[in-house]
C-alpha cells in the first residue's frame, strides 16, 4: 500500500507485542497506520547478545505479519533494509512521509526510549498520546500511591497488598480474607539443593524450531553484528503469542510442581531445571501475566502442584515483577547512577568471554553466552555476587545484564541489578546486601566439585575468590553494616577473625583485584 497521510500513527515497540495493547485498542485500519522500527541503536547501545537481538526482531516480524493478516497497515523499517540507526531517526522519517495527525504510544519500558520519542514528537509538532500499559496488574499511579509516605518500600508489603486487592490465593470473606494455607510466603520450603545425587531426569522444556522469518534474521544478525557476544545455535524461544501460551502450558504441566523446592538450586549442564522459561515472553507482551497466574492457581486447585510451588511462582509475577517496575519508574533515570557502596572497578573481561578457571562463573557465564539465559540464583548469587564482592561499578554491571539476557528490558533488569544484586541504591529495594562465601554456591550446586578452588578457604593458593572477597567486603564495609539488624551476625563473625588472618585476607584480596584489573583469569 502506498504511503499516505494517516489519522493516527500507532507506535509499537519491540517489547509491546500485544494485539490487545492500549495503543491498538481503537485502531481504525482504514485511517490509521502502525509504525515499527528495527533500529540499529537498540542492538548496540549495549553490546547485545545475538540471541537477545534475534528474539526481539523475530517476535517483531511475526507480530507485523499477524497485524497485516488482520488487515492493519504497518509502516515497518527492517534492519536488513538499511534501518535507521535509532528509533528517533526512524520515527522522524515516518512522520515526514505519513504526516500523521496524532501519535499514539503505550508507555515504553525504558526512560531513554520514552525521552527520545517525546523529543521527536515535540520537534515534529505532532501531538503524542501516551497510554498506560494495561499489561501490568498495578499501574504506575497506583504504585506511587502505595509507596507514598512509607519509610521502606519492601516487596513483602507490596505483594500482600496486591494479593488482597486481587483476591489471589486468598480464602474467606472479602473483608477478612486470609492467605490460602495460612501463610503469605512459603520461601522456607523453596530452598532445597539437589545434594550429591543431582536432579536426575528433568523434563526438557518445549522449544520452538526456527521458521523462515527467524532463519532469515539469523543470517542478517550474523552479517550485521558479527562481533556481538553469544551465539544462536541454541535459539528456540517463543516468538509468537501462540508459542508463548504453549511454553506456559508445558511449564504448568511438566515442571511447576517441582519448581518451588528447587528454584534456588543449580547444576552443571542444566540451564533450565524446573524454571518456567516464560519471562522473555512476558516482557515482550506475548503473554499476559494474569494468564500465567491463573494457570498456576488452576493447577493448585486441581491438585497438580503444591501450594509452595504455586505461591513461589505467583510471587515472582504478581509480587516481584510488578514491584521492580514500580521502583524503576518512581525513582527515575537517576536510579541508574546509584552507587551507595562507592564501587568503581571495571567488569572483569571474562564476563564477555566465559573463559575463567572459577568453575561456577565459567558454568554460569558460559551458559549465558550459549543460551542468553540464567535463572535468578545464577544471576544473584553467582554472576552478581562476584562483582558485588569485587566492587565493580554498578553501571557496568547493569549494562552487562541488559546486554546478555534474552528477557532483559530495562524496567525489570535495572532494579534487579542496581538494587537487589549490587545494593547500589543503599537499601531502597533490598533490606541488606546479599553476600556469601563460596560455601553457599557449594551447597546449592555441584560447581565447586569441578573447581580447583576450595570454598572453605580464604587464604592460600587454593582459596576460593568468593570466600576471600566476602571477608574483604565485610571488612571494607564494616562501618556501614556492623549494626544493621539483618547483617549484624555476619559482621560479628568478622570481628572473631584474628588480626593476622584478616591481614592475610586483605592482602590476598588486593592481589586478586589487581590480577583481575590487568585482565587476569580471563
Amino acid at each position: 500500500m502506498a504511503d499516505r497521510r494517516c489519522r493516527h500513527l500507532v507506535l509499537v515497540l519491540g517489547d509491546q507485542l500485544d494485539a490487545a495493547g492500549p495503543a491498538l485498542r481503537d485502531l481504525d485500519p482504514t485511517r490509521d497506520r502502525v509504525w515499527m522500527c528495527e533500529a540499529v541503536e537498540e542492538s548496540t547501545h549495549v553490546p547485545s547478545h545475538k540471541a537477545r537481538i534475534l528474539l526481539f526482531l523475530s517476535a517483531m516480524r511475526h507480530f507485523r505479519e499477524a497485524l497485516e493478516t488482520a488487515g492493519v497497515s504497518v509502516h515497518y523499517r527492517a534492519l536488513d533494509a538499511e534501518a535507521d540507526p535509532s528509533l528517533a531517526a526512524g520515527l522522524a522519517a515516518a512522520i515526514r512521509v505519513l504526516r500523521p495527525e496524532r501519535l499514539i504510544l503505550t508507555e515504553p519500558g525504558e526512560h531513554r526510549v520514552l525521552s527520545a520519542l517525546q523529543g521527536v514528537a515535540e520537534a515534529s509538532a505532532v501531538p503524542l498520546e501516551i497510554r498506560p500499559d494495561a499489561h501490568f496488574i498495578c499501574s504506575r499511579t497506583e504504585f506511587d500511591r502505595w509507596a507514598a509516605g512509607r519509610k521502606g518500600l519492601r516487596l513483602e508489603h507490596f505483594y500482600r497488598h496486591l494479593r488482597k486487592r486481587e483476591g489471589i490465593l486468598m480464602e474467606g470473606p472479602s473483608d477478612a480474607a486470609q492467605p490460602v494455607g495460612g501463610q503469605w510466603n512459603l520461601d522456607q520450603e523453596n530452598r532445597k539443593s539437589f545434594g550429591r545425587q543431582g536432579p536426575g531426569m528433568v523434563p526438557e522444556p518445549i522449544g520452538f524450531p526456527s521458521d523462515v522469518i527467524t532463519r532469515d534474521l539469523i543470517a542478517v544478525i550474523e552479517r550485521r553484528f558479527p562481533d556481538a557476544p553469544g551465539n544462536l545455535e541454541r535459539f528456540d524461544w517463543p516468538v509468537t503469542a501462540a508459542q508463548a501460551r504453549a511454553a506456559l502450558a508445558d511449564f504448568i504441566r511438566n515442571r511447576l510442581a517441582a519448581f518451588g523446592p528447587w528454584q534456588d538450586a543449580m547444576w552443571t549442564g542444566e540451564p533450565y531445571l524446573y524454571h518456567a522459561r516464560i519471562s522473555a515472553a512476558l516482557n515482550l507482551k506475548l503473554l499476559d501475566p494474569r494468564t500465567a497466574i491463573d494457570a498456576a492457581i488452576s493447577a493448585f486447585e486441581a491438585n497438580q502442584a503444591p501450594l509452595a510451588s504455586v505461591e513461589g511462582f505467583v510471587r515472582q509475577i504478581l509480587g516481584w515483577r510488578e514491584y521492580v517496575r514500580g521502583i524503576y519508574w518512581r525513582e527515575g533515570p537517576v536510579y541508574l547512577e546509584s552507587n551507595a557502596l562507592e564501587a568503581h572497578r571495571p567488569l572483569p573481561n571474562f564476563y564477555w568471554t566465559g573463559k575463567t578457571d572459577y568453575a561456577c562463573l565459567e558454568a554460569s557465564i558460559g551458559q549465558v553466552l550459549e543460551y542468553g539465559y540464567g535463572h535468578h540464583i545464577q544471576r544473584l548469587m553467582v554472576t552478581g555476587l562476584f562483582v558485588l564482592l569485587l566492587g565493580v561499578a554498578p553501571r557496568e554491571v547493569h549494562s552487562w545484564y541488559l546486554a546478555m539476557f534474552v528477557d532483559a528490558v530495562e524496567w525489570v533488569e535495572a532494579p534487579n541489578v542496581i538494587g537487589m544484586s549490587q545494593y547500589a541504591d543503599g537499601g531502597l529495594l533490598a533490606s541488606k546486601p546479599y553476600v556469601a562465601t563460596g560455601q553457599y554456591i557449594n551447597r546449592m550446586s555441584n560447581y565447586c566439585r569441578h573447581c580447583r578452588y576450595d570454598p572453605k578457604e580464604a587464604v592460600g593458593e587454593s582459596a576460593c575468590p568468593f570466600t576471600t572477597l566476602y571477608w574483604d567486603f565485610l571488612d571494607r564495609h564494616r562501618d556501614r553494616f556492623a549494626n544493621h539488624p539483618r547483617t549484624a551476625l555476619q559482621w560479628r563473625n568478622l570481628a572473631r577473625l584474628e588480626p593476622e588472618r584478616l591481614g592475610a585476607i586483605r592482602r590476598q584480596a588486593e592481589v586478586l583485584r589487581g590480577d583481575l584489573a590487568s585482565g587476569g583469569n580471563g
